[in-house]
Parts: structure tokens; sequence; C-alpha cells
């Protein structure tokens, strides 16, 4: 990565208030809280309201970051929403936030890598504020999975909950938060996760599901167990940085075991991992900045702290980023 430009200036967060526990599913199919909590480490998870979507997410968010920082988004150039789950094929979710804050000259885009988008949204902001092409972007990544959830099929609805995370990304030649970066697809093993959309097959096949989640799980969990730690290792050779001298690893948050197997290939410390799974469940692209901004709030995420970011799911996509935190 050629010497960044931007740096990330603050964070904040937002989740709906009901609450989906490991009891409350045992209610809806068959399943306990001991198996959820033993195979994916997840308590519970947050539900969006009958009329919450995935902007409405956004702006609180986004209001949240500017209550703790006393940020202001007159000058802010760009909104980029990373999200799976839009409240409207068209306008984005990054326009309708711009409209619900009122924010006067910003260009809006959304960006769909699925888990792994909050990392490509932060890589665009970097890259675009480094260029020289933008000054001041908001980089959001939200969902609300449960709206796409079929709530028979255990194997998925156990797993994901709503919610999101905002940064705001600045340019600052002097002071840049991003030191290395590391992305890759296998869009030959895009039928083991997805959502269908207008296209009812792919690569010839006719899909088993139609406009809900479905994945096989056992086939996500061997492509990300083996192609994250070594984009983990790539990455950490790129920026000349051994495991120890990591702070916190960041990953989505899609399961425990998988983040364990992960730290376990790669030598990142289990105990110097920050993840949001286990009071909010898998939040697709809301997952990295939702274990960031609980880190800074209770204090493990300090200035100067170098940290490991790393997405991966749907795609399947995966990206991650070395960052000095210096807010």
């Amino acid at each position: 990565m050629s010497r960044s430009a931007a740096r990330i200036t603050a964070i904040g967060s937002y989740v709906p208030e009901k609450r989906l526990t490991n009891l409350d599913l045992e209610q809806l199919v068959e399943t306990n809280d001991e198996w959820i909590l033993q195979r994916t480490g997840i308590r519970e998870r947050r539900i969006a309201g009958e009329y919450e979507f995935t902007s409405d997410i956004s702006v609180s968010a986004v209001q949240d970051l500017a209550e703790r920082y006393g940020k202001s988004f007159d000058d802010v150039d760009l909104i980029i929403a990373c999200t799976m789950t839009p409240d409207f094929k068209t306008p984005s979710v990054a326009a309708m936030v711009q409209a619900k804050l009122n924010i006067p000259n910003a260009g809006a885009i959304d960006l769909n890598a699925a888990c792994a988008g909050f990392s490509y949204g932060l890589q665009m902001a970097n890259g675009l504020i480094t260029s020289g092409l933008h000054q001041k972007i908001l980089v959001i990544g939200a969902e609300t999975f449960s709206k796409i959830l079929d709530y028979t099929d255990r194997s998925t609805c156990i797993l994901f909950g709503d919610g999101g995370g905002a940064v705001l990304v600045e340019h600052d030649a002097d002071n840049p938060s991003f030191i290395e970066s590391h992305m890759g697809t296998n869009g030959a093993l895009a039928n083991n996760l997805y959502c269908t959309d207008l296209a009812g097959e792919m690569f010839g096949e006719e899909l088993a599901a139609r406009n809900v989640v479905w994945q096989n799980g056992r086939e996500v969990y061997k492509w990300a167990v083996n192609t994250v730690p070594k984009g983990v290792n790539a990455l950490m050779d790129k920026a000349g940085v051994l495991p120890d001298e990591v702070d916190w690893f960041v990953p989505h948050s899609a399961n425990l075991r998988i983040i364990e197997s992960i730290c376990a290939r790669s030598g990142l410390a289990l105990e110097n991992t920050i993840y949001s799974l286990e009071y909010y469940g898998n939040t697709s692209a809301g997952s990295i900045p939702l274990s960031l901004a609980e880190g800074v709030k209770d204090g493990r995420i300090k200035a100067g702290d170098q940290l490991l970011l790393y997405g991966f799911g749907g795609g399947l996509t995966h990206a991650g980023m070395l960052v000095k935190w210096s807010i």
C-alpha cells in the first residue's frame, strides 16, 4: 500500500432495542441455549422493529458518532454504506442517510461485499482520500438480517442479528490510520452462501432457497478457516509485522469457533481478539464496527494501538487491513 493520507477520527454504533435470546429461539426451532452457545458463542442478538430498516440503524450510528466526538457533517463529501440488506434496491442506504441527516454536498453509494463489506469500505475511503479525490468520508457498516431470515431454518436463524456502526475518515497526511491491506475472492464457492434477488439459479443450477439467506455452514466454515489465516499472514508479511506486535485482532464476528480456529492458525492471541457476536450475533457488515465501538467504549482500544481488522463472508469475499488507532 502506498503511504496513506487518511485517518479514522470518530466512531459510533447502534443496535435495536429488541433482544432475541437463545431461550427465545427454543420456542421457534428445534434447538437449545447450550447447543447454540457451544457451537457459536452467541447468547443473544438484536432484532430491528417492523418499520426499522438499515438506513435507520445507519443514521443512529452516525448520530452516536456525532454526539460522542462533537463532529459536524456539513463538509462530508462522500457516504459509503456497506450492507447487503438495503431498504430499497434504489435509492441507496447512503442516499437515505444523506437525506435524513441533511448532509448538503455528499456523494452517496452502497457497497455490498457481505460480511467483508466494512473492510472493503475502509479500503475504498482510504484510497479516495489518499488520492486527493475526497477529504471527509462517512463509512457505515449496518444490516437488518432479521428481515431476510427463515426462522424455521435453525442453521441460519440462530446466527444473525441486526445493528451497525460508522466511522469518519478524514484527510490527515501527518497521522494516517491505514498501514497495509489485503483482499481476495473465491466466487466459485458463492453458491455456499447466498440470498436470491432477480436470479434463481447460479452456475446453471437452481438455488434451494428464495429471498432468504441460505448457507452451507460446513463449506463456509472450511473456506473461512483455511482462507482467512492465509490472508491474515499475508497482510502481516506485507506490513513486516509479527503476531505479537498486533495489539488487537478484530475479525468479522461470524462464529466463535471460526474465530478460535483463525487465531490458532495465524498465531494471533484469542485473548487479544475483540468480537461482538456474544450479545449481537453475526451482524455481517455491521460486526467489525460494532466490535470496534465496544472496544473503544470499554477502554480496551487506545490511541496508538495497532489493530488488524479482517472481514470475510458471502461472495465468497475476504478483506483485511492493519490500522493504527489514533482517536
